[in-house]
């Protein structure tokens, strides 16, 4: 593995141990070049996830991206982006994955499909694309955007789905 791949995937770890819903037990089903999988038993939960490429810019947040399955909540393949700057209220957050745009529901320094069809067709993107930029404007009224690179992310949702099978 790359150094660049591991310390993006070690800085999505300490992200991830950063929330506060994580802040149970998980175990890590691999890391897949740029992203990480993950479950959280006690929830239960599982998910791919990724950080932003780095950037010479200002961050408020450290920004990932993740895709995540809670099967007792019959929730499978959810979309959640957590941006570099909170964005300025009303302000619309744009996600490109190869020639595809979607429009996201947001508040603050986050970022969500607007619902399962949507977190559907993202999926799908993601699975053909190599990278994907999510962009907005921040509440000073600058143009900010994060940058991912979906190599490995096919094989992250798909150990993060499987390893949630089980709880069906």
């Amino acid at each position: 593995m790359p150094v660049k791949h591991a310390l993006a995937m070690f800085s999505a770890a300490l992200c991830v141990a950063a929330l506060p819903q994580t802040a149970g037990a998980r175990d890590s089903l691999g890391i897949f070049q740029n992203w990480g999988a993950f479950r959280d038993p006690s929830v239960p939960r599982c998910y791919a996830i990724a950080v932003a490429e780095p950037t010479t810019l200002e961050r408020q947040y450290r920004p990932f991206a993740s895709i995540g399955t809670w099967p007792r909540r019959n929730i499978r393949g959810q979309l959640h982006v957590r941006l570099s700057r909170k964005i300025e209220p009303g302000a619309p957050v744009t996600l490109r994955i190869g020639g595809e745009r979607f429009r996201l529901a947001s508040g603050g320094g986050d970022a969500w499909a607007r619902d399962a069809r949507m977190d559907a067709a993202i999926i799908a993107a993601m699975r053909v694309a190599g990278r994907m930029i999510v962009g907005s404007r921040d509440v000073r009224g600058r143009r900010f955007s994060n940058t991912y690179d979906l190599s490995g992310a096919a094989t992250a949702m798909d150990a993060a789905t499987v390893a949630c099978a089980q709880y069906r």
